[in-house]
């Protein structure tokens, strides 16, 4: 029979990248102790990657060695894991939209859980704990535009609003004027004026 090592490594490769690989989905392989044991011994050798306590991912084997998984896909599937809203934060946001030329020197994600980081090989995930009203409409631009100006802050958002109005449709336009309810006044006032614009 496989060690149980092995055996793990075999079930991680059946994964889809960025698919976590935690303790408590793997007991059908071996008890609680054995698991540990063998994942941390899987991680010293560098055939997974501990991402945070409790959680780890395949590294992704390519012709110049081993990398991390995109981060995006480890986003994803640990916000599924965690059942969480994880979305990028406003800096990452403003670029997308065009806002800033910047982008952001640290991997920074807004969280509805606690605060974490993650480590993927030398790059750093920071998830924020963040306000519900910053976490609307992930995925969707009407989400990118209240995150863009809430890092934008108040002294900028007017100044911004033409720009951001040519990259919405009439359906993240409609989806915005839905958020207004939860976000602050410095931004629900602006995003109504935007959309009596339309």
């Amino acid at each position: 029979m496989p060690s149980l090592p092995r055996r793990i490594r075999e079930h991680a490769a059946a994964l889809p990248e960025g698919a976590p690989i935690c303790p408590n989905a793997l007991l059908h392989l071996g008890n609680r102790p054995a698991v540990d044991q063998a994942l941390s011994r899987l991680a010293r050798r560098g055939q997974l990657l501990r991402v945070c306590p409790g959680v780890y991912v395949r590294p992704m084997e390519t012709r110049f060695g081993m990398r991390a998984p995109a981060v995006g896909a480890v986003i994803i599937a640990l916000a599924e894991l965690w059942g969480e809203t994880i979305v990028p934060c406003g800096g990452a946001a403003a670029n997308v939209l065009g806002l800033t030329t910047q982008v952001p020197v640290r991997l920074v994600y807004l969280t509805s859980g606690p605060s974490r980081t993650l480590q993927l090989y030398a790059m750093t995930v920071r998830l924020r704990h963040s306000p519900r009203w910053q976490l609307v409409a992930p995925g969707r631009p009407a989400g990118l535009v209240v995150r863009a100006l809430a890092w934008l802050g108040p002294g900028e958002v007017e100044q911004n609003l033409d720009a951001i109005q040519r990259g919405l449709s009439a359906a993240d336009l409609a989806e915005l004027a839905a958020a207004r309810a939860t976000l602050p006044s410095w931004i629900a006032t602006p995003v109504s004026a935007l959309v009596a614009r339309g």
